[in-house]
């Protein structure tokens, strides 16, 4: 079986150098058109992980290997004992339960990435299950896609009707996601938009 990588997920809006940071401006990004003008049941907006991507190899209905992007991981490995860990935890919830195939997905718990989730164990999320079925944010279609309203629903207090993440609402817990995940269903297309691609966002970027 040939192994991919995860494509580098690209922003929706054209990226500008700023203060040594890279920023969004109001221009959509070249093919990305769809982002903004496809239907409910042609794009999805899910929340986006803040953790690190790892892919499982599906061989004859079992899980026969494990990938952080192109580096295969070892099922006995100390050095990465916790993304193992993860892809078994989310084994056991069912979360594997896929035909032969390569599938990519979202590695989160205690050594990833400071635990903003406030794990006490590690997950595998796959994107085109899990994220799909539980972190798609339903209200990204009521409301005229412009830069602007996206850019208020993004940096606006949650109370006020700003983003908040579903994962950990999931788990009664209130706090803004990294950002969101856009998913073209009829090509595969992905694209991502961080909080803090906006030049107005306060906080570490």
């Amino acid at each position: 079986m040939k192994i991919s990588d995860m494509p580098k997920l690209e922003s929706p809006f054209v990226r500008v150098m700023k203060d040594d940071n890279y920023i969004v401006k109001d221009l959509v990004s070249t093919g990305y058109d769809w982002v903004f003008e496809g239907k409910e049941d042609e794009v999805l907006c899910t929340e986006k992980l803040d953790g690190t991507n790892v892919s499982i190899i599906i061989e004859n209905g079992k899980i026969t290997r494990i990938f952080n992007r192109t580096n295969e991981i070892p099922f006995f490995n100390k050095g990465s004992k916790h993304i193992t860990e993860a892809v078994l935890n989310s084994f056991e919830r069912g979360y594997c339960d896929f035909t032969d195939g390569q599938y990519f997905g979202e590695v989160i718990g205690i050594k990833v990435n400071g635990n903003p989730y406030k794990l006490r164990e590690h997950l595998w999320i796959p994107f085109n299950t899990y994220c799909r079925e539980h972190l798609t944010y339903k209200s990204y279609h009521k409301y005229p896609k412009t830069f602007e309203n996206i850019k208020k629903w993004f940096l606006s207090p949650i109370e006020e009707g700003g983003i908040f993440s579903l994962f950990l609402r999931r788990r009664n817990i209130v706090q803004k996601p990294e950002g969101v995940v856009f998913h073209n269903l009829k090509t595969g297309q992905m694209c991502k938009l961080r909080l803090d691609m906006f030049s107005d966002f306060k906080g570490e970027r």
